[in-house]
């Protein structure tokens, strides 16, 4: 699990590492499609209040499947209302507080993801669409890759829009 603790804190500081080139392209607009239409419509304060709103939420999700009886029901799928209106919600929140939730919130899991012996990660849960899944899977696929995926998507966005790292100095 440490090696999975590892890359959230390393995928968190990465999208904050964007910070300065989103604040700089203020303001953004805001995408008119952020609930069930592909994430490759979101502008960069979608992605970070999806961000913001992932971690906690499959944290919670991780307890649940820790504290449960196997296989316990976990998860949601992309049209979750919830999910939609914390992303339509805090997407006008300022990127400074958007940032510093997701790295509030990366340490929190990630000190948690530490904490799990073995047969803690080993727990298993049953996801709607995915099946059973083990809790360390679930770290990986759910936190780690999902910031690793968001990482990428705002380096494209800022790329694409003439903000990147080689046009906003410093």
């Amino acid at each position: 699990m440490k090696e999975i603790a590892d890359r959230i804190v390393a995928g968190a500081a990465a999208i904050a590492g964007h910070g300065p080139r989103i604040e700089a392209g203020e303001p953004w607009p805001l995408s008119q499609a952020y609930g069930t239409e592909p994430e490759s419509d979101w502008g960069p304060k979608e992605v970070l209040a999806h961000v913001a709103e992932m971690i906690p939420y499959w944290l919670a999700q991780i307890e649940n499947v820790v504290g449960g009886e196997e296989p316990v029901p976990f998860g949601r799928v992309v049209s979750d209302p919830d999910r939609i209106e914390r992303i339509g919600r805090d997407r006008v929140l300022p990127t400074r507080d958007l940032l510093e939730r997701i790295t509030r919130s990366a340490d929190e899991a990630a000190a948690r993801l530490r904490s799990l012996d073995a047969a803690a990660a080993g727990r298993v849960g049953l996801h709607p669409r995915l099946g059973e899944l083990p809790v360390e899977a679930i770290a990986e696929r759910f936190i780690g890759d999902h910031l690793v995926d968001h990482d990428a998507q705002l380096a494209t966005i800022l790329e694409a829009r003439g903000n990147s790292d080689r046009s906003i100095p410093g």
